[in-house]
């Protein structure tokens, strides 16, 4: 609603120096001023009578020069014209016929002074218009920055979801080659099984997806929300008095009401885990249809590596032997190749003739590839397999304690004979099977 001095100010504007009332039909001339249609041509007819023979005519407001044709109809001055009129209507009191210049606060309605000694407003809280305008415009501007606050927030999480997402990806990519890696070295045995991990995988990967996504349409619905709340209250902030206060509390207490909701997070963890454990008989019974018969060298002396003795070494086809770790606290076991430089411990490297798993002081796992890769093993093994595939150039490793995959080198070319590596420390002994055997 409009203050009293803007009032009067539009009035002013808006009323005729001829006949000084609100413009009926405004009309304007060259210099800018307008008068109503009616006082306009009477006053030219005048003139006419006085001066037949007059082309010009002075202005009755500021006497600038003017012509007849400029006349021209002012829609904007008689559009707020019929606003000033609609406004007077609405600031009377139909009652009483006095100014509506109280608010209120228990009917959310504007009252005379006479309203307010009335039966039905003499215990309301009521106040003047201009200051419940400028109380509630507060309230209003307030609920606003609350508003804002949590589009903001709500933004915050939605730009999460992209960096999860993508997170989710990785997991998946890295996962998924983990899965096909472990089946390759199992494959004749465990092709149905790599489709089943495979297929569930990949519907975990879809349920898991439309889970963020679903949250971030949800977000987003909640941020348009959000946005279309802050419109409406900013409108009736910047719109008259009438409009910012009719209704004020309900649009205040459902503003209040707005909250964001946490939608539940899916897990970010991947479920579909390849457990090879659970297959340890067919595992078992794989690996050892490869094994070959050795003993340990007595004459090697520690902490040299050792070469298990009476044995020719791997030229062609799958081998696989086994070595009780138990709870020695450092060691390296693999395969290498027969005659090897054995004097330097960085050399025990692919590079080099040497695919090779160790034990470290540390109690971490790595495995001796150009840059040591460091294993990330669920349960410590206790007894550890090694299997050689000459032809396919692979060499593998097994928690055989769980027959779980431990680590399979990169893809080699094997040329020439390799033999079983086994290096023990004196404080760390190994054997070839457990002491219960």
């Amino acid at each position: 609603m409009a203050s009293a001095t803007a009032t009067e100010r539009m009035r002013e504007e808006a009323t005729c120096s001829i006949c000084l009332s609100l413009m009926t039909e405004p009309q304007s001339i060259s210099c800018g001023d307008s008068f109503c249609q009616r006082c306009i041509e009477g006053f030219l007819d005048n003139l006419g009578h006085q001066q037949p023979n007059l082309r010009q005519h002075p202005c009755p407001q500021c006497q600038a020069p003017f012509r007849r044709t400029s006349l021209r109809p002012n829609t904007q001055l008689g559009n707020l014209i019929e606003i000033i009129k609609e406004l007077d209507q609405e600031m009377t009191c139909k009652e009483h016929g006095e100014k509506l210049h109280l608010f209120c606060e228990d009917d959310e309605e504007f009252i005379c002074w006479r309203c307010e000694r009335s039966l039905q407003h003499m215990w309301h809280n009521t106040t003047l218009v201009e200051d419940a305008c400028s109380g509630y415009k507060e309230e209003l501007q307030k609920a606003v920055t609350n508003m804002r606050q949590l589009e903001k927030e709500c933004m915050n999480r939605k730009a999460l979801l992209p960096k999860q997402i993508t997170e989710w990806n990785r997991q998946m990519e890295l996962q998924k080659q983990k899965i096909q890696d472990d089946f390759k070295e199992l494959h004749r045995f465990l092709q149905e099984e790599e489709k089943s991990f495979l297929w569930r995988l990949e519907k975990e990967n879809e349920q898991t997806l439309k889970a963020l996504r679903d949250s971030e349409a949800s977000l987003e619905r909640k941020r348009r929300e959000l946005e279309s709340h802050i419109q409406r209250l900013e409108d009736r902030c910047q719109g008259s008095a009438q409009k910012l206060l009719q209704g004020v509390k309900g649009a205040l207490s459902r503003s209040s009401a707005v909250k964001l909701d946490t939608p539940e997070a899916p897990s970010l963890e991947v479920q579909t885990v390849c457990d090879v454990s659970e297959l340890y008989f067919d595992v078992t019974k794989l690996l050892r249809g490869y094994q070959v018969n050795m003993t340990l060298d007595p004459e090697t002396a520690d902490p040299e590596p050792i070469l298990p003795a009476d044995h020719e070494g791997f030229t062609s086809g799958r081998h696989y032997f086994e070595v009780y770790v138990g709870e020695s606290k450092q060691w390296e076991l693999g395969v290498s190749m027969e005659i090897v430089q054995e004097d330097m411990d960085t050399l025990w490297k692919p590079e080099s003739g040497y695919w090779v798993i160790r034990l470290c002081a540390d109690g971490n796992y790595i495995a001796l590839t150009r840059n040591a890769t460091l294993l990330h093993l669920r349960e410590r093994p206790l007894l550890v397999g090694v299997f050689l595939d000459y032809e396919a150039g692979a060499v593998s490793f097994y928690n055989m304690t769980t027959a779980s995959h431990i680590f399979t080198f990169p893809r080699a070319s094997f040329s020439g004979t390799l033999r079983p590596f086994i290096h023990v420390y004196p404080s760390s002994p190994l054997s070839l099977s457990p002491p219960d055997e």
